[in-house]
């Protein structure tokens, strides 16, 4: 079964084996210079138009907005069409991406992206002004590739490569594509929305980004949902596909949070619609361990198995929701422990997989008091009645366990 065995890292190559064996600098989107049109060597590739299984699977992708049409091809050669670039010029409406040599007013095939319309219909749409395949592959290359600037913020380049891939989700959808190549397309952007994830949390501290967060949330469920049809719409006896148990994952981990229930259906429910095959991966066994020890509170099991199995793409749907387990630990100790034999907080912070020190400030955020033993070694007491949740969230922490995956970034 492919993918059933996941490795330690997931790459964010285009490359036909999704995850490298790896846990360093391979986890990467692609350069300039590398074209996603390389997914045209990975095999052959179902009816891209036309079939009952495409109209089914397309009707089910409602964050494009756009009907799909099963006799419209696009014909445009550029990653945004002319007529839109020239609109788009006289009015100054261009990123600072897309900007020729920095002029607000000027732009190139070369830079400009088309933008995400919300109503769209087919029906005033000519194939003038679709992307075909191979130009949508290209187009979320360079997009991608864009993650990787170091002249602009990472929330600026989320906004933009945000906006650009909705339109390219669109473009497929209008054009009832469903084959392979689809597959690793929606599987290349629920990559830049799993890593947005992550980024975009560590700056939660701004309400701008606090609202940026909630909306890739929402595109990364949509897109999630896109692509698991597209696999069922693909699917050929029990062949599981190679990052298929991955992403069904990442599904589950998403569950992590107090009130997280992304796709708005319960979990078991969910489960029931899981070819077996994936339920018995190695990706998904380890993603329904760890929300089982959340659930739990067996914050040592959960703590240990995501050190020991999580890949990168899991590792970044975890982090936020890491401080909630910590939390969670604490309670637990505090309300549970022996009054007169205080918890070392150099053991604790070995089962939590963090710093002693930013356990120590981790424990006075949540009201908590440290005290220090005659051979200067600090403690936790327990009962204190001065536990709380601290209200304003908390700064970011390392995870001692993944410091590699973090280094990343």
């Amino acid at each position: 079964m492919e993918g059933g065995n996941g490795n330690r890292g997931s790459s964010f190559s285009f490359s036909r084996r999704g995850r490298g064996r790896g846990r360093g600098r391979g986890h990467r989107f692609p350069s300039n210079q590398s074209k996603v049109s390389s997914f045209g060597e990975r095999g052959t590739s179902s009816s891209s138009s036309g079939s009952t299984a495409s109209s089914s699977v397309l009707s089910n992708r409602q964050e494009e907005d756009a009907q799909p049409s099963s006799n419209i091809v696009g014909t445009c050669p550029y990653m945004c069409p002319e007529r839109e670039r020239i609109q788009r010029e006289k009015l100054r409406d261009l990123a600072v991406f897309e900007r020729l040599n920095g002029n607000p007013r000027k732009s190139s095939p070369a830079l400009a992206v088309k933008k995400f319309c919300r109503t769209i219909s087919t029906k005033y749409v000519q194939a003038s002004d679709l992307r075909p395949i191979a130009v949508l592959e290209d187009t979320l290359n360079y997009l991608l590739s864009l993650l990787e600037s170091k002249e602009h913020s990472f929330e600026e380049v989320h906004y933009f490569v945000f906006d650009r891939t909705r339109s390219i989700r669109q473009d497929i959808t209008m054009q009832n594509i469903v084959n392979n190549k689809a597959i690793y397309m929606y599987e290349g952007m629920v990559k830049f929305h799993v890593v947005s994830h992550y980024n975009l949390w560590r700056s939660m501290s701004d309400p701008n980004t606090a609202s940026m967060h909630h909306l890739n949330l929402e595109q990364l469920t949509k897109t999630l949902t896109s692509l698991f049809n597209l696999y069922e719409a693909n699917r050929n006896s029990n062949h599981v596909h190679e990052n298929e148990a991955e992403y069904h994952s990442l599904y589950v981990l998403l569950h992590l949070g107090s009130y997280s229930q992304p796709m708005g259906e319960p979990l078991s429910l969910w489960f029931r619609r899981v070819s077996t095959p994936v339920l018995k991966s190695k990706e998904m066994c380890f993603a329904r361990r760890i929300l089982r020890s959340s659930q739990l509170g067996n914050y040592k099991d959960f703590f240990c198995t995501a050190a020991a199995q999580a890949s990168y793409l899991q590792f970044c749907i975890m982090m936020p929701y890491i401080n909630e387990v910590r939390v969670l630990a604490l309670s637990c100790i505090n309300f549970g422990g022996y009054k007169l034999h205080p918890y070392p907080l150099l053991d604790l912070s070995k089962h939590l997989m963090i710093k002693e020190s930013d356990l120590e400030s981790f424990c006075l955020s949540c009201g908590l008091e440290i005290c220090t033993d005659e051979s200067g070694n600090k403690l936790l007491p327990t009962k204190q009645t001065t536990f709380s949740h601290p209200k304003g969230g908390f700064q970011s922490y390392s995870f001692l366990g993944l410091q590699e995956y973090e280094n990343q970034f």
